[in-house]
């Protein structure tokens, strides 16, 4: 273990200060896409004004003859395209792989200024995190770079399930974590070929009735990643990193995606991954609060101040615990008020920008 006086220095000579604190901006979304496809390398500023997140993706989903390429048009792109407020992420190739030092290496030295996150897949341990964070203060002591790259990592095998919090606390670097079902479902030996939401045959049923034991027997489909999310978002909250719910496979089942989302949202998790453009407005509509909510939280903040004290609202109990809850919800409220004007008018907060 190293000493904690060590924790925030550099790990090479000349590359900049770890960050003391991870920043928290609208990240509703994080959009997936394949840079080495011109037609939608060119419509990333397009795209970018409709997104919080847009991710250069590296790793699955582009083919192998494909690979450089992608990593070409990322850089191209973070290069000479004007994305304006939105973060520039990417995900690299899996540790294992033989793409992933040409990624970090080429990604960092080249548009190191211009990228926030590097998303690491297939994460299993502190390990791995550790081998990354050295690298990158290498190639950021090379590149000259004055602020740090943060790390992502993709919680997608039964190992890095089990090492969770050990992943989340593995560097000052950690950014946050995003849960991924599929390769989790076949590390696991999942019976499943879904990508992310339920599964019909993952139930629970009634039980019989008394008198009469041929009736119908009431069931419902239950959620078989919740305890895996859940461990995920209180290992995070914990670290003080943030986490994300990943990939929903079926592009036209947008009923499904955004129950999905919704149960990741309730639980924690403050944005997921958008493979395709219906999926961004899925994402913009889970992750943002409902006005009426966001009114009733800062009715109560109006009234206690201080958050102290037990007081009754509207028939209902507040207290310090209550307020904290009023507290989270009012201050995404507010940063996302600062970016969509609608969801000003809709707080009612002062009119925001419109990017």
């Amino acid at each position: 273990m190293r000493n904690p006086r060590d924790f925030f220095k550099p790990l090479a000579v000349e590359a900049p200060e770890p960050l003391r604190e991870i920043p928290f901006k609208p990240s509703r979304m994080i959009h997936f896409l394949d840079f080495s496809n011109e037609k939608m390398a060119a419509k990333a500023p397009e795209i970018a004004r409709s997104t919080d997140i847009l991710l250069g993706n590296l790793e699955d989903a582009v083919p192998v003859d494909r690979k450089e390429a992608a990593r070409a048009g990322l850089i191209r792109v973070a290069r000479e395209a004007d994305l304006g407020e939105t973060s520039l992420w990417t995900r690299v190739n899996s540790l294992e792989s033989p793409w992933v030092l040409d990624d970090l290496t080429e990604l960092v030295t080249e548009i190191g200024e211009k990228l926030e996150v590097i998303m690491v897949p297939k994460v299993e341990g502190p390990w791995d995190i550790h081998y990354v964070d050295r690298l990158l203060a290498q190639l950021e002591a090379k590149a000259g770079l004055e602020r740090p790259l943060l790390v992502h990592a993709i919680l997608e095998t039964a190992q890095g399930v089990v090492n969770v919090e050990q992943i989340a606390t593995a560097s000052p670097r950690m950014q946050g974590m995003s849960f991924g079902p599929a390769d989790l479902a076949a590390s696991r030996r999942m019976k499943t070929t879904r990508v992310g939401g339920g599964h019909p045959g993952y139930r629970v049923i009634a039980d019989p009735d008394p008198e009469d034991a041929e009736a119908p027997r009431a069931s419902a489909q239950q959620d078989p990643w919740h305890y895996s999310i859940a461990r995920m978002v209180d290992a995070c909250a914990a670290a003080g990193i943030l986490p994300f719910y990943g990939p929903y496979g079926d592009i036209r089942d947008t009923e499904g995606c955004e129950a999905q989302f919704r149960a990741a949202f309730l639980l924690g998790c403050v944005g997921a991954w958008s493979l395709h453009p219906v999926q961004i407005e899925i994402a913009k509509k889970v992750f943002s609060p409902e006005p009426d909510e966001v009114a009733f939280a800062r009715k109560v903040i109006e009234a206690i101040p201080d958050g102290r004290g037990v007081h009754m609202i509207d028939g209902k109990m507040q207290d310090d615990a209550t307020w904290k809850q009023c507290k989270v919800m009012v201050d995404l409220a507010e940063q996302l008020a600062k970016k969509d004007a609608e969801l000003a008018e809709a707080y009612g907060f002062e009119p925001a920008h419109s990017r």
